[in-house]
């Protein structure tokens, strides 16, 4: 998956580059910054000291030494004072210069720390917020695997509005299905009561949808439904591809997917998603509710109000907001699985 949020110590990372939340002087301090240099050694400190600092914004790469990582990226993020003197460009310039510099020495993975949330008072969703950005417009150009480390939840916070709107909207949904079903065994007990000298059928009953105690049938292009019934997971997601002017490239990549699985699917017209896949190529082709449960229906799975992960996509999908790093900061947030491979 090329963005992954994770709960880690950012030391034990095995990937190609780790970055450091370092101070101007590179010398180490605390935080995330002390841990790396005590868990590299000595050498690193001594590599350090030839660098000649580094000014805020920018970046510059070390050796790993005793690290699991080959790379550490210093980068010096920016004080928070008031949001009003330059310091969203500054953060986003450090995830910038160091995702440069990964790319520079051919990195494959990096991983991050939540750059200047720490004793520099960065607002932690709002250097949330520009990480996400920022790295979510290079993976949109590039091909990497990047990591959000954080090491507590208590280190990881969204915006709150984002929060309670996402909770009240679980919390309306649940609500909903008790509801609703109780509404339609109800609806069903009168329908069989309009008909007492006609023993009514089950099945009669399934090809109705109640709603305020009419029953509607649902019409469908027959044409259309009877070309596309045999089709495929794998040939239906190909088929919207086309359909939305998309290439390859665009739709796996805004779906967190990498390079690697997308070949996957396209070679094996059987090829089983996951359930996280399936979705997150429903968010890349932005398709609608009624569109999203047709492509899972064809993975073979649904959305369901008695899961909160699907509450959590519903409630995106239905305010048109597509941008799959922002829905996995929500399902982070609600301790869910992240959309992606």
């Amino acid at each position: 998956m090329p963005l992954k949020i994770v709960r880690n110590d950012i030391t034990k990372m095995k990937v190609d580059a780790i970055v450091n939340a370092a101070n101007e002087s590179l010398l180490g301090g605390g935080g995330v910054d002390g841990a790396i240099h005590r868990a590299a050694g000595d050498k690193l400190l001594a590599e350090c000291r030839t660098l000649g600092g580094c000014k805020t914004g920018k970046a510059k790469i070390t050796g790993g030494y005793h690290l699991p990582a080959k790379y550490v990226i210093h980068t010096v993020g920016p004080v928070y004072r008031d949001g009003t003197h330059g310091e969203r460009t500054l953060l986003e310039s450090c995830y910038r210069e160091s995702l440069a510099l990964a790319k520079k020495h051919r990195c494959e993975s990096v991983a991050f720390p939540l750059i200047s949330s720490g004793v520099y008072g960065y607002p932690k969703d709002q250097a949330l917020k520009v990480a996400i950005d920022v790295i979510g417009d290079f993976l949109l150009e590039n091909e990497m695997t990047v990591y959000i480390v954080i090491f507590d939840k208590a280190a990881y916070k969204i915006g709150e509005k984002l929060f309670t709107d996402i909770a009240e909207y679980i919390d309306d949904k649940y609500v909903d299905e008790l509801t609703d079903d109780s509404y339609k065994r109800i609806s069903i007990n009168a329908l069989t009561s309009m008909a007492p000298h006609k023993k009514q059928k089950k099945s009669d009953i399934d090809s109705f949808e109640i709603c305020d105690c009419k029953a509607i049938f649902y019409e469908d292009d027959l044409d259309t439904k009877l070309r596309q019934i045999d089709e495929s997971f794998s040939q239906m997601l190909l088929r919207k591809i086309d359909e939305k002017g998309m290439t390859d490239a665009e739709c796996y990549k805004k779906a967190n997917i990498d390079r690697k699985l997308f070949s996957k699917i396209r070679s094996d017209v059987n090829y089983k998603p996951s359930k996280q896949t399936a979705l997150a190529f429903a968010i890349s082709l932005e398709l609608s509710l009624d569109e999203t449960e047709d492509m899972l229906r064809k993975a073979g799975f649904a959305l369901s109000h008695s899961n909160k992960f699907d509450i959590i996509i519903e409630y995106f999908i239905s305010k048109g907001n597509y941008n799959i790093f922002e829905i996995n900061e929500a399902l982070f947030a609600f301790d869910q699985s992240l959309l992606g491979a």
